[in-house]
């Protein structure tokens, strides 16, 4: 399919068919190709729970409050936010960029660039990212806003802020997920409906993780799609400047 022909496909499908099985393979490849969504200084802080065993979806649905997209659904894809993750995911990125600058660099610049991606990785990002009850974020926001008072800087640095900058990342990969479910056949639903600390049970999820978005995944049933799609008229939604 285009991508256009994608795009039109993609429905939030609210009933799938029983008698249609989903290949758990594809999906997993489908979330293997949502890894190359663009993500916050490439931290990739995000992980997805791939679910297909009958019993545990069974045990999901009334966390799912019992939608009936759920309660049909072949299997499950629940997507988590990793914040907690920031200081490995960051060392892990430095090195992969120190060996593309070893690779692909001048000579003559490699050893400032490697300075400076040292510096980003190794102290910017564990110091924007690093929680403390809202008090870091608060130092944050206080060192930006004096800052800016000179020159631009970015300002969305509080707790929150970077909470969403996560979310938003992990959102990115979601819909690269959804789009390439389509373009192999099958639909999903994303679920914002749904009681996070059931599900956090039902699948043992780590402590520090938060629910970005549950997909559900299978084929549509005639009753799946309600009716054609809405959208607000373009010009509301299009400013050219």
């Amino acid at each position: 399919m285009s991508l256009q022909e994608i795009l039109d496909h993609r429905r939030a499908v609210r009933h799938f068919d029983p008698k249609k099985p989903v290949d758990s393979t594809v999906v997993k490849k489908c979330i293997e190709q949502a890894t190359l969504a663009p993500t916050s200084s490439n931290l990739q802080l995000w992980e997805a729970f791939h679910v297909t065993d009958k019993k545990v979806l069974e045990k999901l649905a009334p966390a799912y409050l019992d939608q009936l997209t759920a309660r049909s659904a072949q299997q499950i894809v629940v997507f988590v936010t990793r914040q907690d993750l920031y200081k490995k995911h960051a060392q892990a990125t430095l090195a992969f960029e120190k060996e593309n600058i070893s690779k692909y660099s001048p000579i003559e610049k490699k050893a400032k660039r490697i300075k400076k991606l040292e510096l980003y990785y190794a102290k910017v990002m564990p110091f924007l990212y690093s929680r403390c009850f809202g008090l870091w974020g608060l130092v944050r926001k206080a060192l930006a806003q004096t800052i800016g008072l000179f020159r631009p800087i970015m300002r969305q640095v509080s707790e929150g802020d970077m909470r969403v900058s996560v979310h938003k990342s992990c959102a990115l990969a979601v819909q690269t997920f959804m789009l390439a479910m389509s373009e192999a056949g099958y639909d999903t639903c994303p679920l914002e409906g749904f009681d996070s600390l059931l599900v956090k049970k039902a699948l043992n999820l780590p402590y520090n993780t938060e629910i970005n978005m549950v997909i559900t995944c299978g084929v549509r049933m005639p009753d799946g799609v309600w009716g054609d799609r809405y959208r607000r008229p373009f010009e509301e939604t299009y400013h050219l400047v």
